[in-house]
């Protein structure tokens, strides 16, 4: 899809990120079972998928014909990055078609010893055309990933990294304050539970939302509603 078609696609829309870990109940090692929750999403009005693996991405996409946001998730030994984190990965991701290549965009660096400035550069110099977001938590990463070529910047990782720990909420004047000062397209995801909070990120700036644990994993809904009753029985 090109990318003023993407951006009119997703714009004010909700993005349904479909993943299950190989530790989640959803998880099948054979698949097809993330196509099936992006169906559903699709037929609710979903403008867009966040998805991980080839496997699951190439699935996702003969199911629906929403853009998919691509990642691939993998632990290496020395970093505490683990969003498509070398260049093998976005290599397999542009290569079964993704609509957005998402990289973790912090400040610890890569294997190679690359910021995720550096790498951003890499893939832009390789795949020029390629729509990429960097996946941050703080203001500080999120310019150096823009001047670096992002197309877009999510929240995905704020509250995730010793610099941002204890933000459990969705930080609405974060994501304001990137809307007004980032120049890239500001995507809001992480810690959006509820409908209001999504319309509230919308309002303050952010070009689409994205919604996983709230909608595709059960397992968390579920722990929500019984730590709730818990705390109370």
């Amino acid at each position: 899809m090109e990318k003023e078609a993407l951006l009119r696609q997703i714009h004010h829309g909700l993005i349904v990120s479909c993943q299950a870990l190989e530790t989640e109940p959803l998880y099948r090692p054979e698949g097809g079972i993330m196509p099936l929750m992006a169906k559903a999403a699709a037929q609710s009005g979903a403008v867009g998928i966040r998805a991980n693996t080839v496997r699951d991405i190439t699935e996702i996409k003969a199911a629906v014909s929403l853009p998919v946001i691509g990642i691939i998730k993998k632990d290496y030994p020395g970093t505490p990055m683990y969003i498509t984190v070398t260049m093998d990965e976005v290599d397999a991701l542009v290569s079964c078609g993704v609509d957005i290549l998402a990289v973790q965009g912090t400040g610890a660096l890569r294997p190679d010893g690359s910021t995720a400035a550096e790498f951003i550069r890499a893939v832009k110099a390789k795949y020029p055309q390629q729509p990429v977001m960097a996946d941050i938590a703080c203001v500080e990463e999120a310019m150096a990933c823009a001047a670096a070529g992002a197309d877009f910047v999510g929240t995905t990782m704020r509250g995730y990294t010793p610099e941002t720990k204890g933000i459990d909420e969705t930080d609405f004047a974060f994501i304001q304050r990137l809307a007004n000062e980032c120049p890239a397209i500001v995507i809001a995801e992480g810690h959006i539970h509820a409908p209001e909070q999504a319309v509230r990120a919308l309002a303050c700036g952010a070009w689409a939302v994205v919604v996983g644990g709230a909608i595709t994993r059960p397992a968390e809904i579920t722990a929500r509603f019984t730590a709730a009753i818990h705390e109370k029985y």
